[in-house]
């Protein structure tokens, strides 16, 4: 039996759109394309892209999700390695939820203090967070720009203290941010364009947004569940803050 793209996408909730990228670049080619040019999916398909996103869902990108599913074309092979990666991102969920329950548990010992000395080191707040998810989103949702650029072979390339630097140095330039909202600071002042500053070439370590991309990122920061609640964890408001103010970085210094 073969289904229409139009019919996976209803039944999987993936866009047809992704599911022509996916042919595109080799992941999920259709079982055949008619003479319509209408792409057709059988079983082994629908298998695939289970696989596809079961991976999703760990965090992993397109490339790396590419290799798995080649390496292992046994269903059962491959599906016992997705069941071990589930079991480990549990484990790492499991890690998170102790450090919210200590985040709490230290809020509540220094409640009455200024919002930003509740917490000794504000660092903690990311530990266990994998911050190559954000960096991964660019490459979902823009994945031309993120292919031509080359940058999921970069981020497979670095080092897992190299990724845990990159948390620490996002996290303190939250804080910093959070300090001027706390302060009463303009998003268009000059310390906070500075500060936005380091934080447009810290992505460009990685991946240069066009000003259209980093304005969508600047709406992410309190559009996207996962992006806003890591801001309120710092300081309540700062999500919004930080919309604002990459915004008008890139009026100033983008555009």
């Amino acid at each position: 039996m073969a289904w229409s793209i139009a019919q996976v996408a209803q039944m999987s909730g993936v866009t047809s759109r992704t599911l022509r990228h996916y042919d595109e670049i080799g992941l999920l080619p259709p079982a055949r394309v008619g003479a319509n040019g209408y792409r057709y999916y059988e079983e082994d398909q629908l298998l695939r892209l289970q696989q596809i996103l079961v991976l999703r869902e760990l965090g992993l990108g397109l490339a790396e999700i590419k290799e798995i599913v080649e390496r292992h074309t046994d269903p059962v092979t491959a599906l016992r390695e997705h069941h071990r990666r589930l079991l480990a991102e549990r484990d790492r969920l499991n890690q998170v939820a102790g450090l919210v329950a200590r985040t709490i548990a230290e809020l509540q010992r220094n409640e009455g203090k200024t919002t930003m000395s509740k917490i000794s080191r504000p660092e903690n707040l990311f530990e266990g967070f994998d911050s190559a998810r954000y960096e991964a989103e660019a490459g979902e949702r823009w994945p031309e720009h993120w292919q031509q650029t080359g940058q999921q072979e970069l981020l497979a390339g670095r080092t897992p203290r190299e990724l845990e630097q990159m948390q620490r140095e996002a996290t303190a330039g939250m804080v910093r941010m959070a300090e001027h909202m706390l302060a009463g600071t303009p998003v268009d002042a000059p310390q906070v364009i500075a500060e936005l500053d380091v934080h447009y070439r810290h992505l460009s370590g990685s991946w240069t947004p066009t000003v259209a991309q980093y304005l969508h990122l600047a709406r992410m920061q309190v559009e996207e569940e996962r992006f806003r609640a890591g801001y309120e964890r710092i300081a309540e408001g700062l999500a919004a803050y930080m919309c604002e103010a990459m915004t008008a970085y890139a009026n100033a210094r983008l555009g």
